[in-house]
Formats: C-alpha cells, structure tokens, sequence
C-alpha cells in the first residue's frame, strides 16, 4: 500500500484541477470533512459515483494517488471524463465555438441535439455547455434519458475554461474510468485499497427526492443493495466511506459501522431559502 502523502498545494503536483462541472451533491464544501477521516495508508483509489469528482480531484493535486479508478452508469457524464482525459483540446475547441454563439435559441438548439450524432469530444463540449449555462447548474435525465433542464440566466457564464480543462486532463492521465454500476466495484477493489461512495443520497422527505442524474433514478432498495456492497467490501479488508444524508433509514442500515453527523451547504435546491446547511453521514468502516 502506498502512504496517503496530503501535502499542502503549494508543495504539491503543482497543478490545481478543479471540478469541470457542477453536479447535484457535489462535496466541494464537504471537502475538509472528508480528507479528516481519509485512512493512513491506502492502495489504488475507487470512486463509483463520480460525479463532479471533488475529492478525487483534490486528492490527485496533492499527489496522494497511485492506482485510480473512477465510474458511473451515467453515459454522458462518463463520456465527458473520457473526453476531457483522452481529447481535451478538441472539447476547447468546440466549447470556444458554443461561448460564441451562447444565448437563449441556442441553448435550446444544442440541448436538442442526439448526442449520439456527434463526436466523443463533440458530445463531451454539449455536456460541459448545458451544464455551464443550464438552470442551477443541474443535471438530469427524463425516462427516455434525455437531458431536459431548462436555460439558466446567467449574465456571463464560464462556458469554456481552457486552463482548468488542461489541468484535469492531466489529473486524469493513467486513471481508469468506466460506464459502470456501483457494485461492480467488488470485482476491482484488492484488500488494503480505498473506496468512496456518493451515491444519490436517501431523499429527508417525500418532496425532497432528487435522484434523475440518471434515467434510472437511485431507489430505496438502491439503497439496500449499496449497504451490501459496502459490507462486503468492509469483510475483505478494503476502507470503504461513504457520504449520505441523515435519515433514519441509513442510519438503521449503517448501524454496524462508524457514523459521523457532519454540516455541509447545499447549493441546489429550487428555492434559494432553502439551501442552508443540513446535516448529512459520513460513514467508514476503520
């Protein structure tokens, strides 16, 4: 296993990458939180529900990681990481052309376009774009998985950021990433590796589920299902963490492990009163 190394950035890789989009939970602001509970030592890093990848991307501009695997069953979002790894300077290209001809029609006319018509950095740069310029920076899926956010209005959104997209593909160089459910997970991670899931988090009420980053939604026997996966994991010596939201439920389902109520800032919520602080798990198994 190789020691855990969390240098300050100043003596670090020298290269800062930061999330490239914003994503529903992203753990930005939850950061300091999950770097306190990080185990000493660990082998190859997996992150199943990618997301935005805030710790993942912290991590590596700390020169913390050897082996990295990243994935998520959401095809866009997986695509995009490929892209901006494999092809960043094509995703520039064409996200400099979308900047150009940003306005409202044109949103609409990009958000409508079949992805599957376009190039890998083609649909890569529509990703990075609707997600820039779309309502709340939010990402989601209707059943037939088609992103259908409506256009934000922002005065002048970042749409292309050249120097971060350079960096995050270098931050990516040499990782794994892979359309893959979260369970698959058992057939990669060795005894001594470390494991962090941020999964679509258990809804506090009725109102409250946001789960459509994809088509299939994130259900309560998701929920289960992830529990087994986490326990499994913890019975063969892997450091498993992962982040939810403080319901009765998880906490019932997590009772056998570590728990820690921690507060973090949500930034996405319909209703801009309401996205105050609100207490959510950190779970462990060390």
């Amino acid at each position: 296993m190789q020691p855990i190394q969390l240098m300050p950035i100043s003596q670090s890789t020298g290269i800062k990458p930061r999330p490239f989009l914003k994503w529903a939970g992203g753990k930005g602001r939850l950061l300091p939180e999950l770097i306190a509970r990080l185990p000493e030592r660990f082998g190859a890093y997996h992150e199943p529900h990618v997301g935005s990848g805030a710790l993942f991307f912290e991590l590596a501009s700390r020169g913390a990681l050897s082996a990295v695997n990243l994935s998520d069953v959401n095809p866009s979002l997986i695509d995009t990481y490929v892209a901006v790894r494999d092809c960043v300077e094509d995703v520039i290209t064409i996200l400099r052309k979308h900047q150009k001809k940003h306005d409202r029609d044109y949103y609409y006319l990009v958000r409508a376009i079949d992805p599957s018509r376009l190039s890998l950095a083609g649909r890569a740069a529509r990703v990075i774009y609707l997600n820039k310029t779309c309502y709340n920076g939010l990402y989601r899926e209707n059943k037939a998985g088609q992103f259908n956010v409506p256009f934000g209005r922002y005065k002048n959104p970042t749409i292309c950021d050249a120097v971060n997209l350079r960096n995050v593909s270098r931050a990516l160089s040499g990782v794994g990433i892979e359309r893959r459910g979260y369970a698959s997970v058992l057939e990669r991670a060795n005894p001594g590796d470390f494991v962090y899931f941020d999964p679509p988090y258990h809804p506090l009420s009725a109102t409250s589920s946001f789960t459509a980053y994809d088509r299939s939604g994130f259900t309560e026997d998701n929920q289960r299902h992830l529990r087994d996966v986490f326990a499994e994991l913890a019975r063969v010596g892997v450091y498993v963490m992962q982040s939810n939201s403080d319901t009765r439920l998880i906490r019932d389902l997590y009772a056998d492990f570590c728990i820690d109520r921690v507060y973090a800032r949500r930034a996405i919520n319909s209703k801009g009163s309401r996205r105050g602080k609100v207490a959510e798990l950190i779970i462990r198994n060390y």
